[in-house]
């Protein structure tokens, strides 16, 4: 029925007496504005818990179980509003691969994640790329458990024929919503919500031994300019986009992965809701994207929203929405990112607590999960230790890279990279430093669990592909060797090799090549990247397969976000070298490498090391105390132990 506007007035089309009566028996609407609040999570990986399983320990950074709570505190403050899940749901963390490799699904059993999902009331979600990472079969399966619909519009099924005229969609592509609303004067109003969702089209390559033959994909920005009109005319009165998409300022050859900004300025889409690049917007980090309206939160015009990662953040987009007797249109928007956590120095201290009754949805598969990471995945035939990693070539990071070759290798076949040489850059997390003299890798030969590999890779990056010439790769190696400090061969005093202000994560080893590290040369990079000597150079010797690394050869080296996308100012890493933004952790490439392999002799290959330096020079470094024990610090000789709990330790340079 007809509403009544603040001043008296009754909304008519034509003005009309007679209009009046024909729009209350159709049920028009009054002038007055409807608030729709629109929520959304995203790259939820599994996490339903505020739980780490490589750590066996609760958390307060992340976790379904709390960001509900801010759901229902968010539902509970708005007349009207709706809740979609982006996407990258069902895959992420140990819940995730022991749903799918070790208890398995059925149709009828319930996901956990939906389980979850469901006492909370999502009214739609979007499929994500890593939602096919365990095949197509398991994702149906999956899917199956959600009481609420599904969209994914550019995967199409393969039916045979080269007519893509008539392809038909995998997934449903949109769907529109009807949903009742309530306008800020307390009448009730029909809206129809067109909701349509986005993958990147990478997927194809990213599961190629899942997908090939039997899907295909189209490009987003394409996808939404046949589909947004088409869902205008089937009644949509708002369309919300939901791309598991990031932002970028420049893209790639090919079908673009991060297209959200592109996307914001096809007509006709009012609200984007997206992810996939484990950040938050609006934020900062994107203070300078072209388009991006910071304080106002939009990008192009369109009120945008991304809530970081692991139900870090609810995203929240409050629309005002008018109608003008034909129409419904945005008239205002805010945007919010409301956080489940906050930062006191390197803590993480809870804002909000768990829901309980989505901690009982996922009791069992949490207890089961628990158990699984617990047992043991392969064995490693020596021990592997980060007391030396800063000082020599290091099994700590020798599995990591191995790790990381093996899988850029087949992230690239294929591909227009196949056939150039794949290097591997990892760095030593665990190396004492601030974190004291406990804080080192030390696992003994013998069986590894899965919760080992927190111990090995303790960040959760994702694996990056990164496409160098040999003059590049020498400059990413200078600007690591700023880890030590310069020796001077002359003097007879003790000299500390070690910086304690260089960050041991910015000491970079790159495994594929071979080369020597001449202390007595001035670094060529400051701790901050910053270009110290600009004639320096510190790396000798630098040789691919036996000769001399060309300049100009190509590589690719498989690294992580951080490093790729400029962490730590390293020269070419600026997320403008990136060729894959691969769909895997670094973590989860590293225990799918040790499930892989069964069997592993992590011991390192020697790749680099020391120039000599001739004479009788007193060179020191710091470790744990517990070094002595480990069968590799027979290569070094103990001096002492400090009273700041570390030993230290002479190194020998000479030939």
């Amino acid at each position: 029925m007809a509403s009544h506007c603040p001043n008296g007035r009754w909304s008519l089309r034509l003005g009309l007496v007679a209009g009046f009566f024909s729009m209350a028996l159709s049920g028009a609407v009054s002038a007055a504005d409807v608030k729709l609040r629109v929520m959304q999570t995203t790259d939820l990986h599994m996490h339903a818990m505020n739980f780490d399983y490589y750590r066996n320990t609760e958390v307060d950074g992340f976790g379904l179980a709390r960001t509900a709570t801010l759901i229902r505190d968010a539902r509970a403050e708005a007349r009207n509003s709706v809740l979609f899940d982006n996407g990258d749901l069902i895959q992420g963390n140990p819940m995730g691969d022991f749903m799918a490799r070790s208890r398995g699904l059925s149709y009828g059993e319930v996901h956990p994640m939906f389980k979850a999902m469901n006492l909370l009331g999502y009214d739609a979600a979007n499929v994500g790329n890593h939602e096919f990472n365990y095949g197509l079969e398991f994702l149906l399966k999956s899917l199956s458990g959600a009481n609420f619909p599904y969209v994914l519009s550019n995967v199409y099924a393969v039916d045979g024929d080269d007519d893509a005229s008539n392809d038909k969609h995998y997934f449903q592509p949109y769907i529109i919503l009807s949903r009742r609303v309530m306008d800020e004067e307390g009448a009730w109003h029909d809206l129809k919500i067109g909701v349509i969702g986005f993958t990147p089209p990478q997927i194809m390559s990213w599961d190629k031994a899942h997908l090939e033959g039997k899907v295909s994909v189209r490009g987003i920005v394409e996808t939404a300019e046949a589909l947004v009109p088409e869902m205008r005319d089937a009644g949509a009165d708002i369309v919300i986009a939901i791309p598991h998409s990031g932002l970028a300022k420049s893209h790639p050859d090919g079908l673009k992965e991060n297209a959200t900004a592109e996307l914001s300025k096809v007509a006709g889409i009012d609200a984007i809701l997206f992810g996939h690049a484990h950040s938050v917007f609006p934020s900062k980090a994107y203070e300078d994207f072209p388009g991006a309206d910071l304080e106002k939160g939009t990008l192009n015009g369109v009120p945008s929203v991304m809530p970081g990662f692991w139900g870090s953040h609810l995203g929240l987009i409050d629309l005002t929405l008018t109608n003008n007797g034909d129409s419904w249109s945005v008239v205002d928007s805010s945007v919010e990112n409301r956080p489940i956590f906050r930062r006191e120095g390197r803590k993480r201290i809870a804002i909000v607590g768990s829901q309980q009754d989505i901690v009982d949805a996922v009791k069992e598969e949490h207890e089961g999960t628990i158990e699984w990471v617990g047992q043991p995945v392969g064995t490693i035939t020596s021990p592997i230790n980060s007391f030396f990693a800063l000082v020599q070539d290091d099994p700590s990071i020798q599995i990591v890279n191995n790790a990381q070759a093996w899988y850029g290798k087949q992230v690239i076949e294929g591909t227009e990279y196949e056939g150039l040489p794949v290097l591997s850059a990892g760095a030593p997390f665990k190396a004492g430093g601030r974190g004291g003299p406990e804080y080192f890798t030390n696992l003994p030969a013998g069986e590894i669990a899965i919760r080992n590999v927190a111990d090995l890779y303790i960040y959760p990056n994702t694996a990056r592909l990164v496409k160098l010439n040999g003059a590049q790769v020498k400059e990413w190696l200078e600007r690591s060797a700023a880890q030590f400090n310069m020796i001077d061969p002359a003097s007879t005093e003790v000299q500390q090799l070690i910086s304690e202000t260089h960050p041991s994560y910015n000491f970079d080893v790159i495994d594929g090549v071979t080369y020597s590290i001449d202390v007595t040369q001035p670094a060529k990079y400051g701790d901050k990247g910053e270009l110290m000597n600009e004639d320096a150079s510190r790396i000798v010797d630098l040789s691919f397969n036996g000769a001399p690394v060309d300049p100009e050869q190509e590589f690719v080296v498989v690294t992580n976000n951080y490093r790729a996308g400029g962490g730590g100012t390293f020269p070419s890493l600026d997320g403008s070298t990136i060729i894959v933004e691969a769909p895997q952790t670094n973590r989860q490439v590293l225990v799918d490498y040790i499930l892989a392999s069964g069997e592993l002799d992590p011991q390192a290959d020697s790749n680099w090391g020391f120039a000599p330096i001739d004479g009788d020079v007193q060179i020191v470094f710091d470790t744990a105390p517990t070094a002595a024990e480990a069968s590799n610090a027979a290569n070094f000789e103990f001096m002492e132990t400090l009273e700041n709990g570390f030993a230290r330790y002479r190194i020998q340079m000479g030939e």
